[in-house]
Parts: C-alpha cells; structure tokens; sequence
C-alpha cells in the first residue's frame, strides 16, 4: 500500500502566491526523488459545526488561512529513500534560506499507513 506524509499549515493570505510558487517548485523536486503524487490543498470550507475547524488546530490568526497538504510515495521505504535526497537537493537548501512564508512552529506533520485506496 502506499505511504502518505501529511502537513497542515497556516499561511498569511498575503504569502499564498508566494506559497504557491514555492510548492510547485518544492512538488517538482519531491517527484523528481520518488513522490507519485503532491498536493497542496488552500483552505475553503473550514468551519463545521460539531467538529474541530482546522484554523482552530493551527492557532491561525486573523488574515491566515489553512494549507492541507499530502505527499504519496509508493511506500514507506520509499518516503524514507526520498526524504533523505530532497533534504540534501540544493534546490531545497536554497528555499529553506528564504523569509519562510508561514510560521512553521503551528504546522503539523506525520507519516501514514495507508489502510483504504478506493
């Protein structure tokens, strides 16, 4: 089955072309290492009732909206075999040296088994 990394982050609405730009720069380098799959998701319809909204989980403040975002490899060695070439792509270095575009202390991340592929 495959393996899923899975990040939700909170981007200033003023940064989202920016972040944009910078993930597909980012997606790019991910498939080029292994990825199958890369996708940044911008926050639409976050506030249902009942449930814990995603805002709420990041802490986003006034003018932030929320980024769910997945990676699929093939498997979990695979993620791991990639994880460590993107860590050392310079393309990658080089971003990680820019003004970052969210405060990545409220991102949350984690690695998945995948149990369903409908």
């Amino acid at each position: 089955m495959p393996y899923v990394d899975g990040f939700l982050l909170p981007v200033p609405k003023k940064n989202v072309a920016g972040y944009r730009r910078m993930a597909a720069a980012a997606g790019k380098i991910f498939r080029k290492h292994g990825a199958i799959e890369f996708r940044e998701c911008a926050g639409d319809d976050l506030n249902n009732k009942g449930m814990l909204p995603f805002p709420r989980a990041v802490r986003a403040k006034r003018g932030e909206t929320v980024f769910f975002s997945y990676v699929v490899y093939k498997s979990r060695a695979d993620r791991d075999r990639a994880n460590a070439k993107i860590m050392k792509d310079p393309a990658i270095a080089k971003m990680m040296k820019k003004k970052p575009l969210f405060d990545a202390k409220r991102m949350y991340y984690g690695g998945f088994k995948v149990l369903v592929d409908a």
